[in-house]
């Protein structure tokens, strides 16, 4: 282990010295605990890392319409839809995604480093119940579509195929997930299917370009964005075993999108169909400015109608070329935050402000590189409702999340044949379209109805089940009501 002596001269050479201003407060086990971070962070690299942030946060960030005025939208070669194409189109792209799968070349890798901050709560995201009747977390939703679209793909080539989860996470969430993935038995995944890895930390950086105390023995660190796959990847030779396992196309997503669809089929199968080395799922959905959002293409649909929602596909080829030779080229962003400290009595301040600087890089900044990108659309009331926010905020909280599931589920189930009984046992009146999604004052749909992912993926399959049924609300599908609701063979 370094010395007080080795560590103090690096930080001076850093300039970063203060770090060890309360050296003579500690305890032995607390120093020996700051020694070891403290010798992690190589002195110029802290430097550079330091004055790079707060000359970021100081620069004045040019007006909205230079950015807009450099936009231009794809080529339409370059964009397929799940919602324009035609029924032979789609099913050729999921025949071809369902083939990759039952091959052993398709795997999942979830971005889940995340505090969870804005959420409000101090556990992993995935974790969380928004509140469903068979109160699932997201981990367990996500994991049961992995099983689910390993049996689709299975039974359509006669093989047993597996689809390895990549979970990417941080120091905040490493010991918390492998805990609860191991108090809930995988959910009947294969452990070894299972790979947990972590991301890299940076420090968070005052205003001035200092690196902030969390406690007097602790640097306050921040884990280095959902672009810190790149440089994670290459830490943890996840590309290795990628390659030894004999995956070539990776579905990359983030934790909080509760209708987020793994190793989606159709979006698999477009991608290589189109031999694109990395693509994106886009919704109608930006941040963009109401006039520039309102422009409109000579046939008069609109110019800019693809929303990013970290939703990605590329080939194990490509994320290997960035790890080796584009990783050092992303850009870091900056995230102003309100980072807890200590003040120089010692005492912890908890700032009712934003007070420091989290330098991130994006997961996205990769898409320059691509030889050949494509964008995939699809439905935001089908595959994107994620989870930002606590209930206080108007948007992307616990309850629009819950929401967004619970409508999709009442959708499927209507279109499958079934009838609802509302919560008081009379019969909802015979609707279709819009009309039959008439929301209760509290936003829910007319009948609660959650079908498990274990029984249809995206709402395939269930006529088996529904057709001509009088269900009561609220109803749960899961594997054991499917059993009982499955006809009987003469």
């Amino acid at each position: 282990m370094a010395s007080e002596q080795d560590v103090r001269a690096q930080l001076q050479r850093a300039g970063q010295d203060h770090l060890l201003r309360f050296w003579a407060d500690l305890a032995p086990e607390s120093r020996a605990a700051l020694l070891a971070e403290l010798a992690s962070l190589e002195p110029d690299a802290l430097r550079e890392h330091c004055q790079r942030a707060s000359a970021a946060c100081a620069q004045v960030p040019g007006p909205l319409p230079d950015l807009e005025a450099r936009l231009q939208p794809l080529p339409p070669e370059l964009v397929g839809s799940a919602i324009r194409c035609d029924l032979e189109t789609r099913l050729r792209w999921e025949e071809e995604g369902f083939r990759q799968i039952a091959l052993n070349k398709v795997a999942v890798l979830l971005l889940a480093g995340g505090q969870g901050t804005r959420l409000g709560v101090t556990y992993p995201k995935g974790m969380y119940q928004v509140g469903l009747p068979s109160q699932k977390t997201l981990y367990q939703l996500q994991a049961e579509r992995i099983r689910r679209v390993e049996q689709l793909a299975g039974q359509r080539l006669g093989t047993h195929c597996t689809v390895p989860w990549y979970i990417m996470t941080s120091e905040f969430t490493l010991g918390p997930t492998i805990k609860f993935f191991k108090e809930h038995d995988f959910f009947h995944l294969d452990p070894a299917n299972v790979v947990l890895f972590e991301q890299r930390m940076l420090p968070a950086v005052t205003f001035e370009g200092k690196a902030i105390l969390e406690r007097k023995d602790k640097v306050a660190m921040a884990p280095d964005g959902n672009g810190g796959l790149y440089s994670a990847l290459a830490d943890h030779q996840i590309l290795e075993d990628m390659k030894q396992r004999g995956v070539e196309f990776v579905h990359v997503y983030c934790v909080d999108n509760i209708l987020v669809r793994l190793a989606d089929p159709a979006f698999i199968g477009f991608c290589v169909l189109r031999g694109a080395d990395c693509g994106a799922k886009v919704v109608e959905y930006s941040e963009i400015s109401p006039e520039t959002a309102g422009l409109r293409g000579a046939d008069g649909s609109l110019l800019y109608n693809a929303g990013n929602i970290c939703n990605h596909f590329f080939t194990r080829d490509f994320l290997d070329m960035v790890t080796r030779e584009f990783e050092p080229l992303l850009k870091l962003h900056v995230a102003v935050k309100k980072v807890p400290y200590v003040d120089e009595e010692g005492n912890l301040v908890k700032p009712l402000r934003p007070n420091g600087i989290k330098m991130e890089k994006f997961v996205f900044d990769v898409f320059q590189f691509a030889k050949n990108f494509v964008a995939f659309e699809v439905s935001r009331e089908e595959e994107f409702s994620p989870l930002k926010n606590a209930d206080t905020a108007s948007r992307d909280n616990p309850s629009t999340s819950r929401r967004a599931l619970l409508t999709q589920h009442y959708r499927w189930a209507l279109q499958a044949g079934a009838h609802f009984l509302d919560v008081h046992g009379v019969q909802l009146p015979e609707q279709s379209g819009e009309e039959a999604l008439s929301f209760l004052p509290n936003g829910d749909p007319p009948a609660l109805c959650e079908i498990s992912p274990l029984v249809s993926y995206s709402g395939e399959g269930l006529e088996k089940y529904l057709q001509g049924r009088i269900l009561q609300s609220p109803f749960l599908l899961d594997e054991d009501q499917a059993r009982l609701l499955q006809p009987q063979e003469c």
